[in-house]
Formats: structure tokens, C-alpha cells, sequence
């Protein structure tokens, strides 16, 4: 197994973990956690991307049982603090990967920081259009559920519980209101948009229309898994993430959809 370097960060009066491995390529790839998770969820991917870079897991302000913020902390905030701690702790441009709220930290990131991006991932990105309501997204994430196989379930409501209702559903306002699909279109990095098959979360159709508003992207569908595809097919996940980037980072940038 690839040795393990922790830390924690202090951006002005936020608290921001890291778990970073040393890999075998010179890419480097940032994985960002949804809502109420934490980097947990993101192990089976980060192990398996070792194989094609360096790895940088996080645990941003609130979540995986860091203190919560003395005060309300919305997407781009928490974006600059995430970019704050690249600078920190990365050599050069990296490879942002989010999974559902995590997609909207890593585009905000990208857009304010057009430096730091090589490309963008988002992995079930959240929240489509139509379904901007709490209870259309508790529907949403119950029917996920009955989807996802029970490791996958005990591991993120044993994170809900670490992150707390109050800091939830604070940040499940900005969730709600912030508008992906505006924000996709300012990116000048290419973009690739993965959804489990079975996602009620990130649909279909939803996916194609971040596809269609971004400047350069892919999507890619991962055949029979729902909303946390990164935890219950990580190979799969991890070998498109690398085709993308050999495909893009390394020939140029392609138009074109692999799903």
C-alpha cells in the first residue's frame, strides 16, 4: 500500500484536511467529497488512482469530523479555502475530482482559479434543475439508497451522523441555490461528467445538459451503479478518469462523448 501523509490545514478560521499519496506518475489528483462525507468514501478511488499519479484526499470545513465554522460557509468560500491549501501543498496544476456536492466546489474552484486546473471530474454532479426542492432531493437520495449495496450505506450515514443535521442542512442550502450550469461554462480546462447508470440523483439528462453547456467535456456512464460509483466501481471510475486524461492532457483536447 502507498504510504499515507495527513494533515490539517488552517485557512483563516476554517480547518481543512488532506490525506495525500505519493504515486507513479507526475499527475496529481485532488478528490473532493460530497455533502456530509468525508474522505472515507473516497478510498477505494484514491487507491486506485495511485497507479496513475499523486493523490490528494480531502475533508473540507465541517465535514469528517472537523470543527464545524463559527459561521456560514458557501460554495465559493469554501472553494478559495480549498484552493488556498493546493497552494499549500501542491506542485503545479493538479486534476480536480468531485463526487456530488464535491462537483460544485471543484467548478467553483476552477472557474475563480483558472491557474490551477489541468481538468475537471465530476462524478454524480449535483443539483439538476428540476429537482431543486429538500424534499425532492430527500426522494432523490432515499431511492439512491435502496440502490447503493449496505457497506456503501452504513459508510456515508456514519458520515451524516459525524457531519451533523445543523452543518447538513446549512450547506444543503447552497447545494440548492448554486447553479452548476452556468458556472461549467466559464471553464477553460476539459471536463469529464460520470454518472453510476442506475443515479437518480445525477440523471441522464442532466449530465447531457452540463455536457452540452461546458466548453469541452465527456460523459461517461458507469453500467449498473448509482450515486457513489466512485466507492462501488473505483477501477472503472479511476480507468476513465486516466483514458480522459491521457486523451486530453497528453494529444490535446477532443470534443466528443464516451457514454
Amino acid at each position: 500500500m502507498t504510504p499515507e501523509t495527513q494533515q490539517t490545514h488552517r485557512i483563516g478560521s476554517l480547518r481543512v484536511r488532506t490525506v495525500a499519496s505519493a504515486g507513479t506518475a507526475a499527475t496529481t489528483f485532488v478528490l473532493v467529497h460530497g455533502i456530509g462525507m468525508s474522505h472515507r468514501y473516497l478510498e477505494r478511488l484514491h487507491r486506485a488512482l495511485t497507479a496513475h499519479g499523486r493523490v490528494i484526499s480531502v475533508d473540507l470545513a465541517g465535514f469528517g469530523g472537523l470543527p464545524k465554522p463559527g459561521h456560514d460557509v458557501d460554495v465559493a468560500e469554501m472553494a478559495d479555502a480549498l484552493g488556498a491549501v493546493l497552494d499549500e501543498i501542491a506542485t503545479g496544476p493538479v486534476v480536480l475530482v468531485g463526487q456530488s456536492m464535491g462537483t460544485q466546489w471543484v467548478v467553483e474552484l476552477a472557474a475563480r482559479r483558472p491557474d490551477l486546473p489541468l481538468a475537471v471530474m465530476l462524478i454524480g454532479p449535483v443539483a439538476d434543475e428540476r429537482r431543486r426542492t429538500v424534499l425532492q432531493q430527500a426522494w432523490l437520495l432515499a431511492l439512491d439508497t435502496v440502490r447503493e449495496p449496505p457497506g456503501a450505506n452504513a459508510l456515508v450515514f456514519g458520515d451524516y451522523l459525524r457531519c451533523g443535521p445543523f452543518w447538513y442542512l446549512t450547506q444543503l442550502g447552497h447545494l440548492l441555490d448554486y447553479r452548476i450550469e452556468d458556472r461549467i461554462g466559464q471553464l477553460n480546462v476539459p471536463v469529464l461528467i460520470m454518472r453510476g447508470s442506475r443515479d437518480p440523483i445525477a440523471s441522464l439528462s442532466w449530465c447531457r445538459h452540463l455536457r452540452a453547456a461546458a466548453r469541452t467535456a465527456e460523459l461517461v456512464e458507469i453500467p449498473g451503479r448509482a450515486h457513489n460509483a466512485q466507492h462501488t466501481a473505483p477501477s472503472a471510475v479511476a480507468s476513465a478518469i486516466e483514458h480522459f486524461c491521457s486523451a486530453h492532457l497528453a494529444a490535446g483536447v477532443r470534443d466528443g462523448d464516451a457514454g
